[in-house]
């Protein structure tokens, strides 16, 4: 076993693929979401300086137009063969308890009673899972932080690539 996997809950009900289903409908069901937050604003944040940022303004935007606010959290993911000397790469979730402990911040913070809001904790690509999960939530914008560094201007930042592939609009926050 390659990682670390977290059991699932006992109370929690698997959904199960129907063979007579097409496999559109199936995916669809899969991402099901709250309907509150349809047209809400997707803010990636990961406790940084310039999320915190991102975050205020899109706090800002949902307030102002009366929408949820989808907080979106990337977990990194890992070839194994960094570590294990697999052929060909396989990519691993990393368990990041990062994302509970921003949880648990985000529930005690003040400023986020004024609009209504959701975490959700994805695992791969920032970019793809930032737009992902604008897509599922039908999202009216998602807005994130500028990146400052020498990560930003060899890989290209996440803001900057996401605004060039991204299918709805883009708020980039210095």
């Amino acid at each position: 076993m390659a990682g670390h996997e977290i059991p699932e809950p006992a109370d929690r009900k698997r959904q199960v693929a129907d063979p007579t289903v097409t496999p559109r409908a199936a995916e669809e069901t899969r991402h099901a979401c709250d309907p509150a937050f349809r047209h809400g604003v997707v803010v990636g944040f990961d406790g940084s300086m310039s999320s915190e940022r991102a975050l205020a303004y899109a706090i800002g935007m949902a307030h102002r137009s009366g929408s949820g606010l989808i907080i979106v959290h990337v977990a990194n993911r890992l070839p194994t063969t960094v570590w294990a000397g697999c052929e060909p790469p396989v990519f691993v979730d990393v368990p990041d308890h990062r994302t509970e402990v921003l949880g648990l911040e985000l529930a005690c913070a003040e400023y986020l009673a004024e609009v209504a809001w959701i975490l959700v904790e994805r695992g791969g690509d920032i970019c793809h899972e930032l737009e992902e999960v604008g897509r599922e939530y039908s999202a009216d914008a998602i807005v994130v932080g500028s990146t400052h560094g020498l990560v930003g201007r060899i890989f290209g930042s996440v803001a900057g690539r996401l605004a060039r592939r991204a299918q709805r609009p883009v708020v980039v926050i210095p």
